[in-house]
């Protein structure tokens, strides 16, 4: 009799053992369900101001490339005649060319084969001396004088390229800025009869 009464005690006892254990599953179950919904619910947010970060970076970069660093046109004319008039209206501007780097030539005499390309060294004394008369301005004297590269690509047609210096002197300002945007609205003068425009 006592050995049924303990048997039943016994199996009472697993079966609140058994319910309390379930429970206490349960409850760390639904525990664990809110901590992985919390944190994929903070890991959305996070990819979320990511992917905001990402697309903020994405449009600052196309509205950076919308001013490159350098400027190509096609020439209206074939090489030999885009670097003639080049030249002529170099002089008419009253700009001096200071050199003209054949580097199709220069590579030639290396043993390498490339399509025609010269590049103008050009520059004015009006604007040069507004930097190179002052010491602290001296350090862009790296970007000088002015570039100016007539080539020709595969197509067989002809280009001009130089650098966008309206873009760069916006990063330097002071006197560089001033000097570095009249230079640059001066060659562009100078190109504008070469160049066709779209």
């Amino acid at each position: 009799m006592f050995l049924d009464k303990d048997i039943r005690n016994e199996k009472n006892t697993r079966q609140q053992f058994s319910l309390v254990t379930k429970q206490h599953m349960n409850k760390k179950m639904i525990f664990s369900t809110a901590i992985c919904f919390g944190l994929v619910f903070v890991m959305q947010q996070n990819c979320s101001a990511q992917t905001n970060t990402v697309n903020t970076k994405k449009q600052t970069q196309i509205s950076q490339n919308d001013e490159k660093m350098f400027l190509e046109n096609e020439s209206k004319y074939d090489f030999a005649e885009t670097v003639e008039k080049l030249t002529a209206e170099i002089v008419r501007k009253t700009w001096k060319v200071s050199a003209v780097h054949d580097l199709q030539e220069t590579l030639k005499k290396n043993g390498t084969d490339v399509l025609p390309i010269k590049v103008f060294a050009l520059c004015h004394p009006k604007h040069s001396s507004k930097i190179l008369l002052k010491d602290d301005e001296r350090i862009v004297s790296s970007l000088m004088p002015c570039r100016v590269s007539v080539y020709e690509k595969s197509n067989g047609k002809t280009y001009i390229s130089r650098m966008n210096t309206g873009v760069l002197a916006k990063s330097i300002g002071g006197i560089i800025e001033e000097v570095m945007i009249a230079s640059s609205k001066d060659v562009e003068e100078i190109l504008s009869s070469l160049i066709l425009t779209k």
